[in-house]
């Protein structure tokens, strides 16, 4: 009798509606935007995205948070 696993494995990979739904966007948004832009796994008609692409591709995208006028006085100086 083969033994069950009690934890689930990591993933490394999602396919392209997993990867649209693991960043928050939807699939069209995902092939239109994104999906050009990260390195994929094709075997046969089987494609992945490798999750490290993902955060690569998010990394590279984010944008410096600016100051929030709670933290800075009123000359404009960081606290």
């Amino acid at each position: 009798m083969a033994r069950r696993l009690t934890a689930p494995l990591p993933r490394f990979a999602l396919t392209p509606p997993e990867a649209a739904a693991s960043i928050g966007v939807g699939p069209d948004f995902f092939d239109q935007h994104i999906r050009p832009e990260v390195e994929i796994v094709r075997r046969g008609r089987k494609c992945l995205v490798p999750v490290a692409e993902l955060e690569r591709w998010v990394r590279d995208n984010a944008e410096p948070v600016l100051p929030t006028p709670s933290t800075t006085n009123p000359k404009g100086i960081s606290q």
